[in-house]
């Protein structure tokens, strides 16, 4: 029996090669993940950055939301599944406000639930849904 050998496109495009010892026979085989392929891609950026309030919305989950110049976020109640996972970057010279409108909101670490918590200059802080109406904050942030 001849072993095979796998081979992951390091450009990340979500393809492989399947190759047999001593064969000209080599196979190239694509494999589609929930974003098309399967690759080494970074977590994208949800659209420009945001340079005015912003309500984070379900299409936001896995993504990278960039705050800019007067920016702020609000996490809404009610719009997120258990396990999603939203990431935000405060790229100012100032500190930004994040609302917390969904039921009870963590800080990470900490058992008191935040109204309102502020992410620190160039901070970076992810978003956890515990549920559709309690997440938790880890990063970046103070109360």
């Amino acid at each position: 029996m001849s072993k095979i050998s796998l081979a992951p496109d390091i450009l990340g495009t979500g393809t492989f090669t399947i190759a047999a010892p001593n064969s000209n026979n080599d196979r190239t085989l694509s494999i589609p993940d929930n974003n098309g392929t399967i690759g080494f891609a970074g977590v994208p950026r949800s659209g420009a950055a945001k340079t005015g309030s912003y309500t984070l919305a379900a299409s936001d989950v896995g993504q990278l939301i960039e705050v800019g110049s007067g920016g702020s976020i609000t996490i809404p109640d009610a719009t997120f599944a258990t396990g999603d996972i939203v990431s935000i970057f405060n790229n100012t010279s100032g500190n930004i406000t994040i609302t917390c409108s969904i039921s009870t909101a963590y800080i990470s670490g900490v058992d008191a639930d935040d109204a309102s918590v502020s992410l620190l200059t160039r901070g970076l802080c992810s978003v956890l849904f515990i549920s559709g109406t309690v997440c938790v904050i880890t990063g970046s942030v103070t109360t």
